[in-house]
């Protein structure tokens, strides 16, 4: 490690330690240090159910329903527009049912993150409990 020694204008001696060569061996070490360390893997563990070979699929299974909703605030109850005022008695009509049918909820990707959460907020709210959202639409 270098100094610098030398006299002050008033008389007084001085030293300095130059800190460049320190900082450049801090540097090697830090760069030595991120290469050695293990990149980290960013992964979710899920144990998946095994599918039944012995299961016997329904005879009459309940087709989803497709509610869209649109860049503009439109709704699409299985390609029909319609109110939310009709969306909600549809939804009461279809909570009734003793097997309820999925609901797919399908935004439009500008669509606002306000109107996909009150289609999912009065579907639980009517007692509809099978509720997924489905990629957004362009």
């Amino acid at each position: 490690m270098a100094m610098a020694v030398g006299v002050t204008e008033e008389g007084e001696p001085y030293s300095e330690i130059n800190t460049t060569p320190l900082i450049d061996v801090m540097l090697v070490l830090l760069i030595m240090l991120i290469i050695t360390i293990p990149p980290q893997t960013h992964a979710v563990k899920l144990d998946s159910p095994r599918p039944d070979p012995n299961a016997i699929p329904p005879e009459n299974p309940v087709e989803p329903i497709a509610i869209q909703v649109d860049f503009d605030g439109t709704f699409y109850w299985n390609g029909n527009a319609v109110d939310r005022a009709t969306m909600e008695q549809y939804m009461i009509r279809e909570a009734a049912l003793a097997e309820q049918p999925e609901i797919h909820i399908r935004p439009h990707k500008l669509a606002k993150y306000r109107e996909v959460a009150a289609v999912m907020a009065s579907a639980q709210r009517l007692g509809l409990r099978k509720i997924g959202i489905i990629g957004g639409t362009n």
